[in-house]
Formats: C-alpha cells, sequence, structure tokens
C-alpha cells in the first residue's frame, strides 16, 4: 500500500522538487498549486503515482476540498508538506509596507497554513497507525524567520508565524503519533529569488554562506522525505536548517 501525501506549492520549485522525491521514494503524491491545469501539465503530465490539483491556499473553500479529494481518492493522508508561500508583490521598506501586502502573503504563508494543517491533522487523528505514525507534517518555514529583512518585514513576520505554528502542532499532536517539524532554507535556486540573483551571487562569494553555493530545491526536497519516512520518528517541534550553514555566527 502507497502512503498518500499532499504537497502545496507544488509547481515551484522546491515544491515540484519535493513531489519528484517523495515519487521516487514510493508515495503516491497530490500536489497542489493556484496554476491552472492546463499551465501545470508540462510539469505533472507523465508522472505516475501523482495527481495535479488546482487551488488557493487562502481559500476556505478550496483547502476543505483539497482533503475532501485526497482522502476521497486514497482513503487517507500520511503526510502534508506545506510548501506553499509568496513573496510581497513589490518589496517596501518596513516603514511603507501596505496592509495589502501585508494581509496578501500572511493569507497564505500563515493563515493558510495553519488552517490547511489543521484539516489535515483532524483526518489523520481519525486513521490507523501504518509503519507506527498517523501522519507527518512538514512546514517550509525560511531563514527570514529569525533574519531582518527590513525591505520585506511581511514575508518575515509570515515565516516566523510559520515557525510558531510548527511548536503548536507539534505539542498538540505528538500524543496522537502525528510528528511535526519544519525546514527552514536558506538561500534556494527558485523562482522566488530569480529577481535577487546578482544580489545572492555577490554575497555567497563574499562569504555569506560556508557552504559557498546556491542551495538546490532538491537538498529540501531531500529533508523534506527523510522527515516523512519515520526515520527519526523521536523528532518533533523541529527547526531543521538547511541553509549551507548560513546561520553560524562568525568572529
Amino acid at each position: 500500500m502507497k502512503k498518500t501525501a499532499l504537497v502545496t506549492g507544488a509547481a515551484g520549485g522546491i515544491g515540484f522538487a519535493t513531489v519528484k522525491q517523495l515519487l521516487e521514494k514510493g508515495w503516491y503524491v497530490f500536489g497542489m498549486d493556484v496554476l491552472p491545469a492546463e499551465r501545470a501539465a508540462e510539469k505533472f503530465d507523465g508522472l505516475a503515482d501523482c495527481c495535479y490539483l488546482q487551488g488557493n491556499l487562502s481559500d476556505s473553500e478550496d483547502r476543505e476540498r483539497l482533503i475532501r479529494t485526497v482522502v476521497g481518492q486514497n482513503g487517507r493522508l500520511d503526510a502534508l508538506v506545506n510548501v506553499a508561500g509568496v513573496a510581497p508583490k513589490v518589496r517596501r521598506d518596513l516603514l511603507e509596507m501596505t496592509e495589502e501586502s501585508y494581509d496578501f502573503v500572511m493569507g497564505i504563508n500563515t493563515k493558510g497554513t495553519l488552517f490547511l494543517t489543521q484539516l489535515a491533522a483532524r483526518q489523520m487523528i481519525r486513521q490507523e497507525k501504518l509503519d507506527g505514525a498517523r501522519g507527518y507534517i512538514v512546514n517550509i518555514s525560511s531563514c527570514s524567520a529569525y533574519t531582518s529583512s527590513v525591505s520585506r518585514g511581511e514575508y518575515c513576520i509570515s515565516k516566523a508565524g510559520v515557525s510558531m505554528i510548527t511548536m503548536l502542532f507539534a505539542d498538540r499532536l505528538a500524543a496522537e503519533g502525528i510528528p511535526v517539524n519544519e525546514i527552514c532554507p536558506g538561500v534556494i535556486r527558485t523562482g522566488m529569488t530569480a529577481a535577487v540573483q546578482e544580489k545572492y551571487d555577490r554575497l555567497i562569494s563574499e562569504g555569506l554562506i560556508p557552504i559557498a553555493r546556491w542551495g538546490e530545491p532538491e537538498d529540501i526536497a531531500k529533508a523534506v522525505e527523510i522527515l516523512c519516512s519515520g526515520a527519526l520518528g523521536y523528532t518533533t517541534g523541529q527547526s531543521i536548517l538547511v541553509d549551507g550553514g548560513m546561520h553560524i555566527r562568525k568572529l
């Protein structure tokens, strides 16, 4: 029996790498993103044991439909991987941040993640354990959860919120046999960072990251798969920094 995963933000760099990694390890994967199915087809068509679902994480009806579709088709949900996230449409100094931008970012990154996780947790609690767990939840936060970036404060706040979501659900669900952990990526080569590639090329060359290269989506996907594999069964509420050592303070 194949385990079933739901990956949000599945058409993006980290999301799609996660879909492929889980498929490689024998999972059945539902990938969700805002892209219409016809636009996502070039990535997802031809992938066995994979189903693409269009949805908006900030929409409560879409969140409910996602869980209903997954469980209706495969009977259970063994892993939720919350990858979906957005940056501000326009970077602005903290003193110029707008409520509209704040609501847009928080609605997807934090509120959407929170309430989809709530729905997934309710479903997992109803399930029998499989290989020792009722399910796994992995959130993709960011180094921005603990690093100030005053030109995109709403993003930093949203990802700090994801870290607390991780801790809260880890506490609530530990007794239910559902580990909840997060990954904090560093500088990863994705569509979100493409606009600032020159900046990070320079910072990496100047020593920002001890492992002196860009992170790749596959670096994150491999960490996700480990957390969903059951190999770290005594770990919950953990934040794993996959950032090439960028968090290390140096003198």
